[in-house]
């Protein structure tokens, strides 16, 4: 991403024209004179990333930092209202919209579909005055964000925020609007039913073997048996035995699963691991997707897990201790907003770096950026982005300057010795380090 990409990615997102057009679309400048909703709105996301002091406190600090008039606490947070709640929804979307233009992502075996998609929530304390508005699994209050990620574009796709009690599963629907993607899941949203309605919508699922399910082998594709009977046998019955050998190798077999009516037809894959095999179910073709390649795929479920460590350590998801409903509502939707806007500028450079390496280029060897420390360099430049932002004319020596700061504190430091699975697949490996010559011998 360039100087000028960045002004026009944060412009469109935080855009003071139409900010202003959701302050009196909501009414909410005329309820708080003194309030300059811009720079509050600016302050609210992008104050994630500091640690001196609550959260509401942090964006009451970065909003006076920015200039703006000096307010008592209590008026402070009586600002954190349902008209603000709106408008903090309204661009989210905004957000998730633009993050989801970009080009996807999808080389080698994270082709054959349109995109691939995650689903996972993750659980935020609250104060326990809040528990019956977000009652949690026991006698306290937390809430339960669920997402869905996409993979291609590496950001936020949808979200819902309901008490932590309530179960994962009912959020993830199947319909015609999934049709043609991938789906990577956990346990919590495995059920019969919902392997059914993927096959009839065309979706590509890979997930884990529930415990309590008991495929039957139509056909063993790969790995060793003892005996040729394997045929319409209980899979685990075949394990107990030792009919089937577990000798290290991938095992790949045509199951069935479920009862009666509700009985779904699909792919059994073993992978050997150091902690035991691990077993999935799949409905990828065998000829596209060997059973290590489904392994790779099930592990880029790991990705949204990073993500909400990125929500946590990036923009503060797990500290908030607001007490009032409307207040915890605003702090995630500033939460995801500050995530969503700097996945956008990882994807960018993601992209900026595939590029570079078709042709012999500098960009090559430049690292793609870390989400969290892209967030945190976010964080510290806040007060140059807000005043870049209300800017009567375009600075853009100063944009460039911002960006090749963000690029140097934001930089993935795990890019040459740890790259992860969807690295790997996407290309972002670095490239070999060149051999220095040979010293001749004295």
């Amino acid at each position: 991403m360039t100087g000028d990409e960045l002004r026009e990615h944060l412009r469109e997102v935080l855009d003071a024209d139409a900010i202003g057009a959701l302050i009196a679309k909501y009414g909410i400048q005329e309820r708080e004179r003194k309030l300059d909703v811009f720079e509050f709105v600016v302050a609210l996301i992008m104050a994630g990333g500091t640690h001196e002091g609550g959260r509401q406190y942090d964006v009451l600090r970065t909003y006076v930092d920015n200039g703006a008039p000096r307010v008592v606490r209590g008026t402070f947070y009586a600002w954190f209202t349902e008209p603000l709640l709106k408008l903090l929804t309204e661009l989210l979307q905004r957000a998730i919209a633009i993050g989801q233009r970009q080009p996807k992502l999808l080389p080698g075996i994270l082709g054959g579909v349109t995109d691939w998609r995650v689903f996972d929530s993750t659980t935020v304390r609250l104060d326990d005055r809040l528990v019956d508005t977000f009652p949690g699994a026991g006698k306290y209050a937390a809430l339960k964000i669920h997402k869905e990620w996409s993979v291609g574009t590496g950001n936020l796709l949808s979200y819902a925020i309901t008490p932590a009690r309530d179960h994962d599963s009912p959020q993830l629907i199947i319909d015609e609007r999934r049709r043609g993607t991938g789906l990577l899941i956990d346990l919590g949203y495995a059920s019969i039913e919902r392997l059914v309605e993927c096959d009839m919508y065309d979706v590509q699922y890979v997930l884990r073997l529930k415990e309590n399910w008991k495929p039957k082998v139509d056909r063993l594709v790969r790995g060793a048996v003892f005996r040729d009977e394997v045929e319409g046998a209980d899979f685990d019955t075949l394990l107990d035995e030792e009919l089937v050998v577990l000798d290290g190798q991938a095992i790949d077999a045509d199951v069935t699963v479920g009862r009666g009516r509700m009985k779904v037809r699909c792919r059994l894959v073993g992978i050997p691991t150091p902690k035991g095999y691990c077993f999935f179910l799949t409905n990828v073709p065998r000829k596209t997707h060997g059973p290590h390649q489904i392994g790779d795929l099930y592990r880029i479920r790991w990705e949204i897990e990073i993500d909400n460590k990125v929500d946590k350590a990036g923009a503060r998801l797990d500290e908030i201790t607001a007490r009032r409903p409307v207040s915890a509502r605003i702090l995630v939707l500033a939460t995801l907003l500050n995530t969503t806007i700097a996945r956008t500028i990882v994807q960018s450079e993601k992209l900026a770096v595939v590029a570079a390496k078709k042709t012999p280029s500098e960009a090559a060897s430049r690292p793609p950026l870390h989400a969290i420390l892209l967030m945190r360099a976010l964080a510290s430049a806040h007060g140059t982005i807000t005043r870049l932002l209300q800017a009567d004319t375009p600075v853009l020596p100063e944009w460039r300057k911002l960006m090749s700061r963000l690029r140097d504190f934001g930089s993935d430091p795990n890019w040459r010795r740890r790259p992860s699975v969807l690295d790997r697949i996407q290309g972002l490996t670095a490239p070999p380090m060149p051999r220095r010559p040979r010293r001749a011998a004295p």
